[in-house]
């Protein structure tokens, strides 16, 4: 998975994909771009900038991968998300995954920090209690919301 960040206007902004709600899995979530790894790719970080251009047309030569975050698990479908962090330029033109990525959503590190609370959410008719962001009408939970706070537990801005 690619966390994919860029300065505008003096702020760190985080780039996220909004999946389209008609998908088996994850639908309609917010999420970083990202998914399985291939049997032909080199590395997880090989993965993560093959799906980001894969799903956003993000091209992996636009992007210096500057670190990686915790493998984070993801409760209802068990997987282990590797997320890599990149820099990228401003002002990027997105080309979306017809079949997986309704939209880009481009939120800053300001806006997501004090959209940060817990809040009771239910899925699949069990109620939990969870870390989100909110921006706007966008939620952002579970392991997407986890990868965020490792990295805003990392950049000081």
């Amino acid at each position: 998975m690619l966390v994919p960040l860029f300065v505008h206007d003096g702020e760190v902004h985080v780039v996220f994909t909004k999946r389209r709600d008609d998908l088996r899995r994850h639908a309609g979530e917010i999420s970083f771009p990202g998914g399985r790894e291939d049997d032909t790719d080199r590395d997880l970080t090989h993965t993560a900038l093959r799906e980001a251009h894969e799903e956003i047309g993000l091209d992996p030569d636009d992007v210096e991968v500057v670190g990686a975050l915790q493998p984070t698990p993801t409760v209802a479908t068990g997987y282990s998300v590797y997320p890599f962090v990149g820099l990228i330029d401003p002002g990027k033109e997105w080309t979306l995954s017809a079949n997986e990525v309704e939209h880009v959503l481009e939120l800053s590190l300001p806006d997501l920090r004090a959209g940060y609370r817990r809040e009771r959410l239910l899925r699949r008719g069990i109620p939990f209690r969870t870390d989100v962001y909110v921006v706007d009408d966008n939620l952002i939970w579970g392991a997407t919301a986890r990868i965020l706070g490792d990295l805003l537990d990392r950049i000081d801005v």
